[in-house]
Formats: structure tokens, C-alpha cells, sequence
């Protein structure tokens, strides 16, 4: 559980992020809805048959389905239990909710379950979780969220931070693995989130709105350095657990570092979700060297949600952008901005952009074929 004393904290600290951001931000002009052109993505994003390997939908639309068709495109829908969201509070909705979609969409997305981390002090906790997830094994998840309350939330009896590694879990993380399921990790945060501010870094605007995670300032907290560490010894630990570290794992600033863990940890690939402004502000040689160099151990992803208070068609403007955004990026070697910023393209070879989109999406995640 959560101390008084880090909550007082964590008030302050939003405050303070608010305060700081909030001359950063200018007010948006109220723009009128308008249908989604989605022409103007790709034709060639289509072709690849799309996996976005990692979503978040709460709610579902006949334009939301009509996308998924045209598109091509196939989504793993993963959940996340967030007891600072009131849709993310409590896990069984969320699961029927999700299947709900899965059995809609025609085979357009499939489901990442997750557990409930907060029951972690209850003496059945290894045991009630192993039944939650086998039994949504069994109604078609392909595959296991934890989420970055395990290290940088979540507390034991004795006050002390609960880790990745918590041989709590292992009994979790075993039966993943015998299931042929795959863990999905999101663990720590970007570097910004330990501070200082810096409206610059890609993931700014996320701690402004989210400033119960901005951690700078508290010396009790944990280090990055040390909740990744607890990531990679269960990688250690599990070597035929299949893991993809979202978010690139984390390490969105360092390719090296990746580049390091991908070679040492063969059951490790990553995912691009919310983090490929990061690749898009690197060099973009050192990127495409990287991209094609570990072309089997990169996951496509987005981090695009529909939360229940969106509207259709304003939420898919974004969806239509983002892809049409990234493909760019990925596909071409156009120079455009992003965020102010110029940007080149990679034009990666076609086999490459196959596999980044769909083929290590099939590979790491069985299941996802079949959905």
C-alpha cells in the first residue's frame, strides 16, 4: 500500500508539474468533426496485414471495426490494473469488456490479460493468480501484462517496494511460460520521469497529465536502474519465458543498452509503444543500423487508447495519424516534423518493415495467427 507520506508527496510534485507546464501549453482551437480520411494512410501499411501489438480499447464503434478491416490490421488489446484510474480499478470488467471486443472484431484483435498486483499481500496470491490467468488462457488470451506498479508503486508488508523479481511471482511467471504465453513488461519509466523537467523529452506531456508518476526529488524511491535489474534477473531466471520489454524496454534513450540486453537475453524482444518519437529524434543511421541489425526483435506498437469518454470520429484522427506517421518514418526516406522537429525517414528494406509489422508480432506472441 501506498504511504501517507508518498501521497503527500506526489501531490506536491503534481502540483509543481502543473505549475511548470502550464505556460508550456498553449489552449488548442476547437476544431469541428470531421469523417476520417483513411486513404491517406499507406496503401503499403495495409499490405503488410498491421499488427499493433500494443493497444488499450475500453469501448468499441462500427468506424472503430471498419478501420480494423481496412486497414488490414490486428490488435493485441492489453490491460493494466491502475488504481489511479477509475476504469482501471477493477480487473473483471476490464477482462469482459475485452473479450467482448475480441468475439466482435472478426478476428481483428486479441487480448493481453493482466492480474491484480494489489492483492500481493494476500497469503493465495501465487495461487488465485495462476487460476485467474489460466482460466483467461483458456478463453483465448494470448498473452500476460505487468505494469509499472510492480516497482514503482505497489509496497509489501514491510513497507519496502515490491519488485519484478519477488519470488512471488515466479509461480506466475512459470506458468506463463508453460502455457507458450508470452509476459509483457512495462517496467520503470523514461529517464524524465526521475527529473529534472524537461518540456523537450518526448514523454513530458505524459507527467503533466500523469504527475502521480513523475518520481524526481524523492530519495526514498527506487532507482531506475534498480526496478530494471529486477526485470532482467527474471529474464534470468526464466529462460523459456518469452518476454517483450514495451516501450523499448525502457531503455528509449540508449540502443547500445538494448542492442546489449537483446544479445545477452534470447527470450527478449521490445516493442516501439510511445516511444518512436525517441527513435525519430536519433540519428537516423544509428537507428536504421539498429532496426536492421535486430529486425527479429522488434515488436510494432503504438500505446493508442479509445477511453470511455472518447467520441468517434475525433478518436481515430489520432489512430489515422499515428500510422500514417510512423510508416513514414519507417517506410520512406521523406524529411518531415514532428513536434517541431525535423525528421528524416528510414526506408527500411521490405523484409524488414514485414517483420517489425506483423512477423515478429506472430512469432513472439503465439496465438496472435490464430485471433
Amino acid at each position: 500500500m501506498r504511504t501517507v507520506a508518498r501521497t503527500i508527496v506526489q501531490a506536491v510534485v503534481g502540483i509543481s508539474i502543473v505549475l511548470f507546464c502550464a505556460a508550456q501549453t498553449p489552449n488548442p482551437e476547437a476544431t469541428a468533426a470531421k469523417p476520417v480520411d483513411w486513404e491517406s494512410v499507406p496503401h503499403g501499411f495495409a499490405v503488410l496485414h498491421p499488427i499493433d501489438v500494443h493497444v488499450h480499447v475500453f469501448k468499441t464503434d462500427p468506424a472503430f471495426q471498419k478501420m480494423l478491416e481496412r486497414l488490414n490490421l490486428k490488435l493485441l488489446n492489453i490491460l493494466v490494473m491502475d488504481d489511479t484510474l477509475p476504469y482501471r480499478k477493477q480487473l473483471q470488467p476490464q477482462i469482459d469488456d475485452a473479450l467482448a471486443l475480441v468475439r466482435s472484431s472478426h478476428g481483428h484483435v486479441a487480448l493481453c490479460t493482466t492480474f491484480d498486483p494489489y492483492t500481493f499481500d494476500s497469503a493465495s496470491f501465487d495461487a488465485d493468480t495462476v487460476k485467474q490467468i489460466d482460466h483467461d488462457f483458456e478463453q483465448g488470451a494470448v498473452a500476460v501484462k505487468i505494469w509499472k506498479n510492480i516497482g514503482m508503486e505497489i509496497k509489501d508488508s514491510a513497507g519496502q517496494h515490491v519488485m519484478a523479481d519477488d519470488p512471488k511471482f515466479e509461480p506466475i511467471y512459470k506458468d506463463i511460460a508453460g502455457h507458450g504465453k508470452t509476459l509483457m513488461t512495462h517496467q520503470a519509466e523514461p529517464d524524465v520521469a526521475w527529473g529534472p523537467p524537461d518540456p523537450s523529452d518526448p514523454s513530458w506531456s505524459y507527467y503533466k497529465e500523469n504527475p502521480q508518476w513523475y518520481v524526481a526529488n524523492q530519495s526514498s524511491f527506487p532507482s531506475k536502474r534498480r526496478i530494471l535489474e529486477a526485470r532482467d534477473h527474471v529474464l534470468a531466471e526464466n529462460p523459456h519465458l518469452r518476454m517483450v520489454g514495451v516501450h523499448l524496454g525502457s531503455m528509449e534513450r540508449d540502443l547500445g543498452n538494448i542492442g546489449s540486453h537483446l544479445d545477452k537475453y534470447p527470450n527478449f524482444a521490445v516493442d516501439t509503444a510511445a516511444r518512436m518519437e525517441y527513435l525519430m529524434l536519433m540519428p537516423p543511421e544509428k537507428v536504421r543500423t539498429f532496426l536492421i541489425k535486430y529486425q527479429d526483435r522488434v515488436l510494432y506498437g503504438t500505446d493508442l487508447d479509445l477511453l470511455p469518454q472518447d467520441k468517434f470520429p475525433e478518436a481515430l484522427k489520432e489512430w489515422q495519424s499515428v500510422y500514417s506517421r510512423d510508416w513514414r518514418f519507417l517506410a520512406t526516406d521523406e524529411n518531415f516534423r514532428v513536434e517541431g522537429r525535423q525528421v528524416r525517414g528510414l526506408k527500411l528494406p521490405q523484409p524488414v518493415l514485414q517483420k517489425i509489422f506483423h512477423d515478429n508480432a506472430i512469432r513472439w506472441i503465439p496465438g496472435l495467427a490464430d485471433r
